[in-house]
């Protein structure tokens, strides 16, 4: 998805839209919000209390890039659902990656 994340020398930066309590950890794909600005939907199991749903996101998050869980961090927004992440590693070979995750059903 275009315009879906900002490639930096050696990072990425994207927004997820984080659903805590969503019953399972899964990264759902691409999906464009009313503003007309492209996020990463995911959900995850846990609740938003203490942290325990940003830790189980960057868990998911880096499960699904194949890369360490300390190369995933959430720059903006750790207390709300729209989140900005940036991951570190090859830009290329990540947007590769997101790119094939899809887009949301």
């Amino acid at each position: 998805m275009r315009g879906a994340y900002r490639i930096a020398e050696r990072s990425l930066r994207f927004s997820v839209r984080l659903t805590p309590k969503g019953g399972r950890d899964a990264v759902e794909g691409w999906m464009q919000g009313a503003d007309g600005a492209a996020y990463l939907k995911a959900r995850v199991a846990t609740v938003p209390e203490d942290g325990k749903a940003n830790a189980a996101l960057i868990a998911i998050l880096a499960k699904t890039l194949g890369i360490a869980k300390s190369k995933v961090t959430i720059v903006a927004g750790a207390t709300s659902r729209l989140k900005s992440v940036d991951v570190s590693g090859d830009p290329r070979e990540l947007a590769a990656q997101l790119e094939a995750l899809g887009d949301a059903l």
